[in-house]
C-alpha cells in the first residue's frame, strides 16, 4: 500500500505543481495561483549557476560565466539555469511524499531536511553534470534533461522513501505476534 501512495502522492503533487506554477522561460516573471512569487526562484537559479560555475571551472578553462544565470564555454555551449531549475519543485513533491507517508513526526521532523538537502546536491550535481556533458556534444542536453536525469532524480526519491519506510519509521509490531515478558 506504501508504494501506491508513494505513486499517487508523486503524481499528483507533479501536476498541481504543473498547473499552479507559471513561470517563462527567462524567469522574469513567476507566478502561484496568480502571485508573483518570483524572487526566491531567482535567487536559488543565481546561486546554482555561480555554484555550477565554480565546480565546472575546476575542470574546465573555458568555462565563463556571461550573465548571473548563464554558464558558458568560449565554444559556444553551455547551461542557462531559469526558475524551473531551481530544485523547488522537487522540494515540493519530496515535502508531500513525506507528508503521505505514514510515520512519527519525530522522525519525519529531521527526514524532510535531509531530503532537501539531497535535492538541493542532487540538482546541483546533475546542471554540473549536463553542463559538462553538453560542452561538446550540446545535442545531448534534450535527453540528458528531459530524461536521464530527470528519472534519476525521481529515483533519488524513491530510494530516499525506502530508505525511510524500511529503516527510519520505525517497525510497527504486527498484532498477530503475541509478545511476552518474563
Amino acid at each position: 500500500m506504501d508504494v501506491i501512495i508513494f505513486m499517487v502522492t508523486l503524481f499528483v503533487a507533479n501536476y498541481f505543481w504543473k498547473f499552479t506554477m507559471l513561470g517563462d522561460e527567462n524567469g522574469e516573471v513567476v507566478t502561484w495561483l496568480g502571485m508573483n512569487v518570483t524572487a526566491p526562484f531567482d535567487i536559488l537559479a543565481r546561486h546554482i549557476a555561480s555554484v555550477v560555475y565554480r565546480l565546472t571551472s575546476l575542470f574546465r578553462d573555458t568555462v565563463i560565466m556571461s550573465d548571473p544565470y548563464s554558464v558558458t564555454f568560449v565554444t559556444g555551449g553551455g547551461s542557462r539555469i531559469i526558475w524551473g531549475c531551481s530544485g523547488l519543485k522537487q522540494g515540493f513533491i519530496w515535502l508531500c511524499l513525506m507528508l503521505t507517508v505514514r510515520g512519527g513526526w519525530k522522525h519525519k521532523l529531521w527526514f524532510i531536511p535531509l531530503g532537501w538537502l539531497c535535492c538541493y546536491l542532487f540538482n546541483i550535481l546533475r546542471i554540473f553534470l549536463i553542463t559538462l556533458l553538453i560542452e561538446h556534444h550540446p545535442d545531448w542536453f534534450p535527453f540528458l534533461h528531459n530524461y536521464l536525469f530527470k528519472y534519476l532524480f525521481y529515483g533519488m526519491f524513491f530510494g530516499l522513501w525506502v530508505w525511510f519506510v524500511e529503516r527510519i519509521r520505525g517497525v510497527v509490531p504486527s498484532p498477530e505476534v503475541e509478545q511476552t515478558t518474563v
